[in-house]
């Protein structure tokens, strides 16, 4: 009866872990170009050098993604490269990034306008996220700003606080996206 006892409790030990393996597997691998493109832009956030001075866009057809964009250091092109590749589902990578060029005088003018956006009220509680939604790219003094904010008003606050910084050339081209725009009453 013992010896009957300890097989069947044998049994349900290899059972449960066998079940156990089978539950820690993970998800199959995305099959849709909107789940590759969400695992690619997570991991890409992930990146830890991955920063307010770098903007990618990633698109994906049948498996075959593309990144675009600007990057500030040269590495950082080859290095995205290399961790979108990984992504489950990927098939090619197309990597159509630009690297801004190294310049004292434009690594000078990101820090003046990051300062200026970040510390105005309006725009202060982004500064706290790891990698803060305002992206600022310059480019040979050129001043374009990516990202997204939460309303109408912090974009145009965050365009007014950029052209203020000074030492650029030209006015600032602000691309902030909008995530909840105001409803006009008609």
């Amino acid at each position: 009866m013992k010896r009957n006892f300890l097989k069947m409790l044998g049994l349900v030990t290899t059972l449960g872990l066998a079940g156990l393996a089978a539950a820690t597997t993970g998800p199959a691998a995305p099959r849709t170009d909107a789940e590759i493109a969400a695992n690619a832009a997570h991991e890409i956030r992930m990146y830890s050098r991955y920063t307010i001075w770098d903007n990618l866009n990633v698109q994906v057809v049948d498996g075959n993604l593309r990144l675009t964009g600007q990057v500030s250091q040269p590495f950082k092109k080859n290095d995205l490269q290399r961790i979108v590749q990984s992504v489950p589902g990927v098939t090619s990578v197309t990597n159509d990034l630009q690297v801004l060029p190294l310049s004292f005088n434009d690594d000078h003018l990101r820090i003046r306008i990051a300062r200026a956006i970040y510390r105005d009220p309006a725009l202060s509680r982004y500064a706290i996220q790891a990698v803060p939604p305002i992206h600022i790219i310059v480019n040979n003094g050129h001043v374009t700003l990516e990202g997204v904010v939460n309303n109408e008003l912090e974009k145009n606050v965050a365009s007014m606080r950029a052209a203020s910084a000074g030492l650029s050339f030209g006015p600032v081209q602000n691309n902030l996206r909008v995530e909840n725009p105001s409803k006009k009453k008609s």
